[in-house]
């Protein structure tokens, strides 16, 4: 019998797009004859996962899961909203998100990690999905935050299923406070993390370029006005501060109470329960956010019956 080397494996990995585990029964069943075993694969309908690779997917999942103090987020993208409304691809991107979990977010260990009752990895599992979906899946991103004291919290936008949707946010909050005495205020933080967006945590947290980059254009802005440079220099400062005010955490106004910010309302909290509160950190994944999304082609959608 023929060995089965790891350079066989890949390049029929790469040419037929099919899982590591399958390729290599595959070429373990026709004694390494590449040929012959991509047309055990394409029998299969392993091999499907090739053509389908190449194909726009920027619809699928947010998926969210938390403990009291620590939490994971991942996106899964499909080409359309159908296959997000499909429980094998739901109880897929659950399962990953519940390894993302305990990987602690490592997107390279998540990929690499073994999938729930299988021999593949979470990538591979993935290719299969392609087979046995239909589409092209892409997991795309994943993240984690963890505090030693504290409540990490959830907030699932436009909800599927429990912790799946198109939005989802996990904010982490130390304190010495119980889980109890912050889960209502953590819960309420990502729904506005949610809604507002916010760039950074506070000020000192911002990109120094994206701060230099909006001045420049504020200043640009205010020459165009003709006024003096001690004017001109206090447009900048006040149109500085607003923009601070919109995209900074702490500083935006709070959408659950806009008579206060961010700040104020956790330090409210804070004196209510007699324990400081500090945000640790959050994520906040928009589906599809940055992804080009599909363009309808008539003609290549009634081709694609065919396949």
């Amino acid at each position: 019998m023929a060995e089965i080397t790891a350079r066989m494996v890949k390049e029929l990995r790469d040419k037929s797009g099919a899982g590591m585990m399958d390729c290599k029964s595959a070429l373990v069943e026709t004694d390494g004859d590449l040929d012959a075993a991509i047309d055990i694969l394409r029998t299969k309908g392993l091999s499907a996962a090739a053509k389908k690779a190449g194909r726009a997917a920027s619809e699928g999942l947010i998926g969210v899961k938390t403990t009291e103090t620590s939490g994971a987020i991942v996106e899964i993208n499909s080409e359309t909203d159908f296959v997000a409304r499909n429980d094998v691809f739901q109880t897929f991107v659950k399962n990953v998100t519940n390894i993302a979990q305990d990987v602690g977010g490592d997107f390279n260990s998540l990929k690499t990690s073994d999938y729930v009752s299988s021999s593949r990895t979470v990538e591979e599992e993935a290719t299969q999905m392609v087979a046995t979906i239909g589409e092209n899946i892409n997991l795309r991103r994943a993240a984690a935050l963890q505090v030693e004291k504290g409540f990490v919290s959830e907030y699932v936008h436009n909800k599927v299923s429990d912790g799946l949707g198109k939005i989802g946010v996990l904010v982490a909050l130390e304190s010495e406070a119980t889980p109890d005495q912050l889960s209502q205020l953590g819960r309420n933080l990502a729904m506005h993390i949610c809604s507002a967006d916010p760039q950074a945590i506070d000020i000192e947290s911002l990109d120094p370029r994206t701060v230099e980059r909006e001045r420049k254009i504020l200043l640009d802005q205010a020459l165009e006005s003709g006024k003096n440079d001690d004017i001109i220099q206090k447009m900048v400062e006040g149109r500085i501060q607003k923009f601070y005010q919109e995209s900074v955490l702490l500083e935006q106004s709070y959408v659950l109470d806009t008579e206060k910010t961010v700040a104020e309302a956790i330090k409210e909290v804070s004196v209510d329960i007699g324990s400081d509160i500090v945000i640790k950190g959050y994520v906040r994944y928009n589906l599809g956010e940055g992804l080009e999304g599909k363009e309808d082609d008539f003609a290549e959608e009634v081709a694609r019956l065919s396949e």
